[in-house]
């Protein structure tokens, strides 16, 4: 494959926007050196340097007793000790505190949250014993399904409540952070980083969007010489390299004005149309100038990447032709060779101010008729392999390409954990949550998904850690890799498959998955003294046919190995990203994003807990990205869609939470998150049964629930006030607003009744060996597509819904006025249930009508028209009243 491909590399010399060169991955023309010497770093030696011990009672899992405030006061102490001890025993003393501290909820916030939870969980024992023991005979089919639905409602509830024990919050100090690696007069000594940033199609992803993520990771507040950011562009589009062409160069006159006035976001597109003070805390007298200057500088390069996407809307037959004159080698996107060219960070590649810029390049995977190339998970293990080559930077930042770094100093408050000496070696990823720009203020559809990034994440974090999301994550490369984490064991076999299997007895498969060695152990430790526990064809069996890869695989701290020239290095990374490097190797199976599931994120994060690794949540008070979200009814159900299809393909995977990974290493509650992660599609089949009775229940004038007891009136009331109070104590506990809470409940319901069901079966049909393909979402912010109707067949299940519920309560309400008084008691339990499924669908109600920040009227006329009809047309039928099945009895005349 090879052989077939192409490269291309910017010289000193020639980088230019027409300076773009490929030339043929097997010739012998001269790729200039790129400056291997910086990106070789070690950071093993940080903590000595900095004296970075802290003390003995600290560790990853304890926490600072008391408040806030109280240790704000022991800071300040510290503060006026060090004054008298002067600077240097001041920074020496801020160097050995730790890098990020826990802050626990308060006491009398979550202890009678626990309370609540357990008293909700008795008062619903009682519940079901009073329900099955009381059946009701004369709607017993009804009741028999009704039963079952709300046990699994409860067991869902119990499932998801349970992990939710030990909420915590992080906090981290960044001063400290460059007080200890960032020494004045002294080599900075933060870790490498590598930055990940993906996209599938440029024409629904659009370029423009790219491009402000791509800025935005350029001049984000860090080393330029400890990041790099690759592009993965799986769609092969000349669009979207020409359009990093012209970033780059943008980048040059960008980046140093970000640094210089230090604007928040460095995404232009979002800090130009901020609506906030833009001169607040800018006192530079140059700034307005400057700004100005930067604006239209922006509108221009905006009309450039604008005549881009206007030439792409018209392929010629041809084929594309690059600016040099030669053939565009991505014509055929399902069908073309291996592409890597290094927009910057080649020796020369620098800014306006003559300073140096971090390093841009841009990736596209080799992709060939009747293979199988695992969409995004194949496209981010095209780029481990990649970056393992050219930069191999311990950990890896990924990101979707609308998720722009809204925090310039994200990294830095990722590296606080993943540096720390005590718990940094042992965490897989640091997590941050997702925010989302373009949407409206009553957060229609539930984008922001607050309950689950305030709530569920922070839970987790008292666990083993939150979940991977599928982007905003930094990784730890050795994780990625398949190892486990150290501890104080000696190398040892293990696995995570239940039940076991006879390949993990095998002394061949020690190598890689388990060296376990203490720090004092690994002290002159040489790496090929390590290499030697592990065969060659171990390595090639896992990594792959790549002896350049396989040596950066073995450098736990990262760098590059030494030996290998540029010109090796760019073949070499051409070679890993061959759509035939990954046969018979353990990509996608236990190393790297896994394979088997379009949620790769879950699975991908599951199997590192597995292995006994632990993640981080980190929420820093400025969101540290930002992207978009859809803004329509359509598109929302269809990420829904997706979401839940990924998680219907894991429980029917042998990767199942259930029966995958009982080696000991994954605790209970954190297992029991991820069986609700991967079951919650599946409560869709109840959810939508019971949505469906109470309308079946007035139609029919029976009801699920008999004449209750003083007994059981009392239990179900409590049941009510209990779930009430569980909800407000929440809400207390995380500071999450009621209409968040309100609007994730609403779209519960509506995506239960339409993406979760059809994505049960959309999971059946592929474990048939029915393929199920997904487009990539159009990602707009534009005010033209909000609230946009578009049909869909996931619009038909809550649409049937709502009418059926409609025409129940109209059919149940004329029954009692042609029955009298004493049918209006039953009835109000009856309307209750339906009133409940219509409020929950109101949002979708809405959004079905395309308006916006109101109630849509013409639903409310069409309702009320269509209900005085049917009410008038069911009392003249009269349906309900009873039928005489004797004789008819004439009156009789005077002649009777």
């Amino acid at each position: 494959m090879a052989s077939n491909t192409i490269t291309a590399a910017i010289t000193a010399g020639s980088h230019s926007r027409n300076g773009y060169h490929f030339s043929h991955s097997d010739s012998d023309e001269e790729i200039r050196d790129y400056n291997n010497q910086q990106w070789q770093h070690k950071v093993g030696q940080a903590f000595s340097l900095a004296g970075s011990v802290a003390s003995e009672n600290f560790e990853g899992e304890k926490t600072f007793h008391g408040n806030g405030e109280k240790w704000k006061e022991r800071q300040q102490k510290t503060s006026l000790m060090s004054n008298d001890q002067g600077e240097d025993d001041y920074l020496l003393a801020e160097a050995r505190q730790p890098l990020w501290r826990k802050v626990p909820i308060a006491s009398s916030l979550i202890n009678p949250y626990r309370i609540v939870i357990v008293m909700r969980l008795v008062i619903l024992v009682f519940f079901f014993h009073i329900r099955i023991t009381t059946p009701v005979h004369d709607a017993l089919a009804l009741w028999i399904i009704s039963v079952v639905c709300e046990i699994w409602l409860a067991l869902s509830w119990l499932v998801n409540q349970l992990p939710k024990w030990f909420p915590i919050t992080r906090e981290t100090n960044l001063e400290r952070l460059s007080i200890r690696f960032e020494r004045e007069g002294e080599p900075n000594l933060l870790a490498h980083a590598d930055v990940f940033v993906t996209t599938a199609d440029p024409l629904k992803e659009p370029p423009i969007i790219t491009a402000n993520t791509v800025l935005s990771v350029l001049s984000v507040d860090y080393p330029v010489e400890k990041f790099s950011c690759y592009v993965s562009d799986d769609s092969a589009s000349m669009l979207l390299f020409d359009t990093l062409s012209e970033t780059a160069e943008f980048a040059r006159i960008w980046v140093p004005f970000c640094k210089k006035y230090n604007i928040e976001p460095r995404a232009p597109e979002f800090y130009f149309s901020q609506k906030v003070d833009y001169l607040k805390d800018k006192v530079h007298p140059s700034f307005v100038k400057d700004r100005r200057t930067m604006k239209r500088e922006y509108e221009e390069f905006k009309v450039k990447i604008n005549v881009l996407v206007a030439k792409a809307q018209k392929k010629p037959e041809e084929g594309w032709v690059m600016r040099d004159g030669n053939l565009w080698p991505g014509s055929k996107t399902d069908d073309h060779p291996g592409m890597i060219q290094v927009c910057l960070g080649s020796a020369g590649a620098l800014d306006n101010e003559g300073k140096q810029l971090p390093r841009l390049v841009y990736v596209s995977r080799e992709k060939r008729l009747g293979y199988q190339h695992h969409a995004k998970a194949g496209a981010m293990n095209a780029l481990v392999r990649v970056s393992g080559v050219l930069s191999n930077a311990p950990f890896m930042l990924n990101l979707d390409c609308d998720q722009y770094i809204n925090n310039s100093k994200a990294l830095r408050e990722a590296m606080c954990f993943l540096m720390d000496p005590h718990i940094g070696k042992k965490l897989c990823y640091v997590q941050f949550p997702r925010r989302f720009d373009g949407i409206d203020c009553n957060d229609r559809y539930a984008n922001h998904n607050t309950v689950f990034f305030d709530i569920n994440m922070k839970c987790l974090d008292g666990i083993q850690g939150p979940v991977y999301v599928g982007t905003g994550c930094v990784f730890n490369r050795q994780a990625l890799y398949g190892f486990e984490p150290p501890s104080n064991k000696r190398p040892k076999i293990s696995c995570c498959c239940w039940p076991s299997c006879c390949c993990c007895c095998s002394s061949n498969s020690q190598s890689m998955f388990d060296v376990e060695e203490n720090d004092e152990d690994l002290e002159g430790f040489d790496e090929q003294e390590e290499a030697s526990f592990f065969s060659q064809k171990d390595l090639e069996k896992r990594f792959g046919l790549s002896p350049v890869f396989v040596t950066s695989a073995l450098m736990e701290d990262g760098g590059l190995p030494k030996g290998p020239n540029t010109q090796l290095l760019i073949k070499e990374a051409i070679h890993v990203i061959s759509c035939g490097y990954e046969e018979k190797t353990e990509w996608g199976k236990e190393i790297g994003w896994l394979y088997g599931s379009v949620a790769e994120d879950i699975l991908t994060g599951f199997n590192m807990h597995c292995r006994g690794w632990k993640s981080v949540y980190c929420m820093p008070k400025r969101a540290a990205f930002k992207g978009s979200a859809p803004i329509n009814l359509s598109d929302r159900l269809h990420q829904v869609l997706k979401f839940a299809l990924g998680s219907a393909e894991i429980f029917l995977s042998s990767y199942c939470p259930l029966w995958y990974g009982y080696s000991g290493k994954l605790k209970w509650l954190q297992r029991l998150a991820y069986v609700d992660t991967v079951v919650y599609p599946f409560t869709s089949i109840p959810l939508l049964i019971y949505c469906t009775i109470p309308a079946i229940c007035l139609l029919t004038g029976k009801f699920i629930i008999p004449t209750l007891t003083n007994l059981a009136s009392i239990c179900l009331m409590a049941l009510f006030i209990f779930m009430i109070l569980t909800c407000v104590l929440e809400l207390r506990w995380s500071k999450v607003s009621i209409q968040d809470w309100w609007r994730s409940e609403q779209f519960w319901v509506i995506g239960g009744v339409s993406a979760h069901f059809f994505a049960v079966f959309q999971g059946l049909l592929k474990v048939a060996g029915v393929a199920i393909d997904f487009s990539v979402r159009e990602k707009s912010a534009e005010e033209t597509q909000l609230y946009l109707f578009k049909w869909t067949t996931l619009l038909i299940p809550p649409t049937s819904l709502v009418i059926l519920n409609m025409v129940g309560i109209v059919a149940g309400i004329s029954d009692a006025i042609n029955n009298g008084y004493d049918s209006w008691g039953p009835l109000f339990g009856k309307l209750f249930f339906s009133f409940w499924v219509i409020v929950h669908l109101y949002p979708f109600l809405k959004g079905l009508m395309g308006r916006k920040n109101r109630t849509p009227s013409i639903v409310v006329l069409w309702s009320i028209l269509l209900a005085l009809i049917f009410s008038m047309i069911w009392v003249r039928i009269d349906i309900f009243l009873p039928k005489h099945t004797g004789p008819v009895l004439k009156q009789c005349g005077i002649e009777c």
